[in-house]
């Protein structure tokens, strides 16, 4: 059993490290693509690869947990196309993916505004941490909020809600199922409003098309795979606060291939919002330690 659990938090500290080259993957993709249209091929491809993958769980889906799975993988679409064009605006992928990250804290915010839930005093004491971690992010050198920081965090906002109905839908759907169906929702609303929205390239560079397949097959289908196998050999506790690890992976990955610096101010920003992250994790931090 312990080297099953050791063997699962590498797995997911790997999932992390390719969430975290995601972000890379992503931005060198978008200095060829729209964003919209490399969400939308981006999430299709990978959710099929997903759907042959578990394909055998398919077998005898009933049709409210189909159209569960659709709702919130529509949620998820429109989070991640704020994503994607936050990342397109954005000159500092490290700053977004802290604010991103926030999403964390919003989950159980999220649950008491739509359902009535009582978060726990973690949450309540994360709160202001995060936001004066946020708020250094925007006052550094002055007014410096980029307009690509509002897309982040209406986007944590969205992934907050899509979380909160993931939770509440069908559990009799398989991890493999229910993430093909939310992947090819979601792209297929980024294609659709793609098609309506955007300007497509009539030429594709070589470099451009191998960073895709990398954000496709390796930041989302092998990360998805990879992701189920770990959580399903460890308590979520466990995979809960391993997954705090990718905003600090994607600032350090970006540090070096963008060669992207922060300020002070900006440092100490990102680290509130990560100590706002393991407080709010604190049940799930005292579970570890309690196990070990």
């Amino acid at each position: 059993m312990l080297r099953s659990h050791f063997r699962a938090e590498l797995v997911l500290i790997l999932v992390t490290i390719l969430a975290a080259f995601g972000w890379i993957f992503s931005k060198e993709t978008l200095a060829g693509l729209p964003p919209l249209l490399f969400m939308g091929v981006r999430f299709l491809v990978a959710g099929f690869i997903l759907l042959l993958a578990g394909r055998k769980y398919f077998v005898g889906l009933r049709f409210s947990d189909i159209k569960n799975a659709i709702l919130v993988g529509l949620v998820m679409g429109v989070a991640m196309m704020l994503w994607i064009v936050g990342l397109d605006h954005s000159t500092q992928l490290g700053v977004g993916a802290f604010i991103t990250s926030l999403g964390v804290i919003l989950v159980p915010i999220m649950a008491k505004l739509l359902f009535g839930d009582r978060p726990g005093l973690p949450v309540w004491l994360s709160l202001p941490v995060a936001v004066i971690g946020l708020g250094l992010l925007a006052l550094n050198d002055g007014l410096a909020f980029e307009l690509s920081h509002l897309y982040f965090l209406v986007a944590a906002v969205t992934f907050a809600l899509q979380f909160n109905l993931l939770s509440r839908s069908s559990t009799r759907m398989h991890v493999l199922v229910l993430t093909s169906i939310q992947l090819i929702s979601a792209g297929t609303l980024a294609f659709i409003l793609s098609l309506f929205l955007e300007t497509w390239p009539e030429v594709v560079s070589l470099p451009v098309f191998g960073w895709f397949l990398a954000s496709t097959l390796i930041a989302t289908s092998l990360r998805f795979l990879l992701q189920t196998y770990g959580m399903s050999l460890t308590p979520a506790s466990h995979a809960a606060v391993i997954m705090n690890l990718e905003p600090m992976w994607t600032a350090v990955f970006a540090s070096f291939w963008f060669m992207e610096t922060m300020a002070l101010t900006q440092i100490v920003g990102c680290s509130l919002i990560f100590i706002a992250m393991l407080i709010s994790k604190w049940t799930q931090i005292r579970a570890v330690f309690t196990a070990s």
